[in-house]
């Protein structure tokens, strides 16, 4: 759970970075919103599945 909130706050963080990037024209900000929400969403999908496969194990 407590990964849930961190992987939520980073993907936050990386859009209020792409969003700002995008509002001042600064394409390197931009990318690295984006770069981060990514990561993020990749922490989450491996998360998940650690987690699916301790359910379907029963640990």
């Amino acid at each position: 759970m407590m990964g849930d909130i961190s992987n939520k706050a980073e993907e936050l963080v990386g859009k209020a970075k792409e969003v700002v990037g995008d509002l001042t024209n600064n394409e390197s900000l931009e990318a690295k919103g984006l770069a981060e929400q990514a990561a993020a969403k990749a922490k989450q999908a491996a998360e998940d599945v650690k987690d699916a496969a301790q359910d379907a194990t029963g640990r």
